[in-house]
């Protein structure tokens, strides 16, 4: 603990102690032209309020686009963020990885594309992939502060937006698009990808798509730790087979827009467990979305959404036949009304409803491992934001009502109160101080409360509570930001009580298919027990998007434990990393290395600790110019040290290391 508090002091100091040193940077009359005038503004959609990135202190926020989404992207959404700011990833192989958000992780960090639910099952289990791509992505938003609880009780830890602007919001002049091309050593990679947009008359085009086929991976050890017999080389059952399409129209015109859009997803994965497993996953999504300008008097906007979702994913088996079919088909709707400043307050209201339809029924005949349940929700919020002196006060409120409906019985509905009270103090010229309260309340998840059958993928027999009380969640958390010139920096600190919180305990009692005593799964019981999950992160950089050289160090650490004792299971390790680069003219150069420390916080069934892994990349590209073409020529090199890295936020931690050294070339056309 002392080793920890250490840590965490020097990483919040050393961005401290830039405060002098960058006031005196940003008063110097020969210094370099001010970071306000190179940065760009980023806005984040999913932010209420459409705030830049810089003005997240109430809801704080990380946006990826541009060439750090590039440099940063993975073969999944995970594996894109896990090196962002209080930002780790689950990993079962290279197919699925989830993003885990300041130690929360499955249903309490929702995952959105363009603002609606994704929809898919990624939060049931760590073995199911997000249905959503980032290789055609505009940008990727992370949010983790009060905001992110306007859409859902899902979102009681954070949420990750994926925009890809499938409907156009706007009229291009001329045709303009992307296409990349990219090849990896590691697993033998090939990837391609291409977005375009264009106009005839008043509509908008839009279309988009990705492939990528990926063999298994390289390992730089043995499979499993201490046992040389277990095999090394290439990691078994970890390829991945993905394709990806949309298209896209609107309608636009100065009183606003309205359009639709379809997409369709296939993607065939390994699971490199014992048992080898592979997942069948294909999703179609259909979107509508329309925004009227000034619709009433006293009212700037109303935004609508609507969404259906039909998704659905097999869990083969050694001899690739289904063995649990999981299926979800939902129906979301969302409409935003905000409205103009009255008496200082200004701010957006609005509806959201979700109508779902999931199951995951046996193949075989056997038991099911969720019965099909029936789940709606409705729901009202309003966030208001207002200026008082120099003090700017921001509040939120939602509530929700949900009920699920198994064909088993056993009807169960929850009403969900949500809230948030924050503070923005700028105590002086380009820094900032805040404090935000929070309350949010969480409904139990279907397979929380009716699993009762095996799980072949994750080797597990799960067992729900039909009893379970809702979760309700306490944050408190206190921010300090340096805003502006070539030196800035953050900190946060933050505190989350959660009563009746659900976790999935395995018992160490084995099971057959049907539920007796056996040898082949394990026994998974979701219990509820109060936790507390503490924890702090600080980043410095400079001149993160200005020409010549730039740099940015971090740090982030958080501590989930049951008030009863033990520690929560799969809890991230404390990490600090730096990172330098470079980018002049046609060339851009980049190097970054993360820390990541020894995990030994193990909840009572974890057996294993994970060892400190070094995980150094780096990233050079140049940029020609060739007609109306900007073509960039890159080389991404990944894990350059072949360190074994085994992250203790995976349930495959003993058996499947994450990739060896691989370096990525690649060629991309912009125009």
């Amino acid at each position: 603990m002392n080793t920890q508090r250490t840590l965490l002091a020097s990483a919040i100091l050393a961005a401290l102690s830039s405060f002098h040193t960058a006031a005196f940077a940003d008063a110097a009359p020969d210094a370099a032209p001010a970071a306000d005038d190179v940065v760009p503004k980023v806005v984040v959609t999913a932010n209420p309020f459409r705030s830049a990135e810089g003005e997240q202190i109430l809801t704080p926020a990380k946006v990826l686009q541009g060439d750090e989404l590039r440099d940063k992207a993975g073969s999944s959404l995970g594996e894109t963020l896990s090196q962002e700011l209080g930002v780790s990833a689950s990993a079962f192989g290279a197919g699925a990885s989830r993003p885990i958000i300041r130690g929360m992780e499955g249903p309490r960090v929702k995952m959105l594309e363009n603002g609606m639910a994704v929809s898919d099952v990624s939060g049931l289990s760590n073995d199911h992939a997000v249905a959503a791509e980032g290789a055609v992505a505009h940008q990727i938003e992370i949010l983790r502060g009060p905001a992110a609880l306007l859409y859902g009780s899902g979102a009681i830890g954070g949420l990750v937006n994926v925009v890809n602007e499938r409907i156009p919001t706007a009229l291009e002049p001329k045709l303009t698009g992307q296409a990349e091309a990219r090849y990896s050593t590691v697993d033998q990679g090939k990837n391609a990808s291409g977005t375009l947009d264009g106009a005839i008359g008043k509509f908008a085009l839009h279309a988009d798509g990705n492939w990528r086929n990926a063999d298994d991976y390289k390992i730089p050890g043995t499979r499993v730790i201490g046992d040389p017999e277990s095999g090394s080389g290439r990691l078994a059952n970890s390829f991945t087979r993905e394709r990806n399409a949309g298209l896209g129209s609107s309608y636009v015109d100065e009183w606003g827009y309205v359009g639709a859009s379809v997409s369709h997803l296939t993607n065939l994965y390994g699971i490199p467990s014992a048992e080898g497993s592979k997942i069948d996953q294909k999703q179609t999504r259909y979107d509508v979305e329309g925004l009227v300008k000034a619709p009433f008097a006293g009212f700037e906007n109303l935004k609508f959404k609507a969404g259906h979702t039909d998704y659905e994913h097999a869990e083969l088996g050694e001899d690739d036949a289904p063995e649990v079919i999981f299926k979800n088909r939902s129906t979301e709707t969302r409409l935003e009304l905000s409205h103009l400043p009255v008496a200082g307050w200004r701010g957006t209201f609005g509806i959201q409803t979700e109508n779902t339809h999931f199951s995951a029924l046996s193949a075989e005949g056997g038991p099911d491992t969720v019965p099909t349940t029936r789940s709606t929700s409705q729901a009202g919020f309003l966030v208001e934001e207002k200026d008082l002196g120099p003090v700017r006060l921001s509040a939120g409120g939602r509530l929700e009502h949900v009920k699920r409906e198994p064909v088993t019985g056993l009807d169960r509905s929850f009403d969900l109160k949500s809230g948030s009270v924050g503070a923005l103090w700028p105590f002086m010229q380009g820094y900032s101080a805040g404090l935000t309260f929070s309350y949010a309340q969480r409904a139990p998840a279907t397979e929380e409360l009716y699993s009762h059958g095996p799980h072949d993928a994750t080797a597990t027999f799960d067992i729900g509570n039909a009893d379970f009380k809702k979760e309700a969640s306490r944050n408190v958390e206190l921010s300090l930001q340096k805003t502006s010139g070539l030196v800035r920096w953050k900190a946060n600190v933050y505190r989350n009580k959660v009563n009746d919180y659900i976790y999935g305990n395995v018992t160490g009692n084995l099971l057959d298919e049907e539920g007796n005593p056996g040898d082949e799964l394990r026994e998974r019981i979701f219990e509820q027990a109060n936790a507390t999950i503490r924890g702090a992160e600080a980043e410095l950089t400079y001149n993160e998007y200005g020409a010549g050289w730039s740099g940015r160090v971090f740090a982030d650490t958080s501590r989930g434990k049951l008030d009863a004792g033990g520690s929560l299971p799969l809890q991230p390790a404390d990490r600090v990393g730096a990172s330098v680069g470079y980018r002049m003219d046609a060339l851009r150069a980049g190097l970054s290395l993360v820390h990541a420390r020894g995990q030994d916080r193990l909840a009572s069934f974890e057996t294993t600790p994970t060892d400190s892994y070094n995980q150094l990349n780096a990233n050079v590209s140049y940029t020609q110019k060739v007609g109306d073409y900007d073509l960039t020529y890159f080389v991404l090199a990944k894990n350059l040290l072949n360190d074994e890295i085994r992250v203790s936020t995976s349930v495959l931690k003993d058996i499947a290391p994450l990739a060896g050294r691989s370096f990525v070339f690649g060629v991309r056309a912009k125009f």
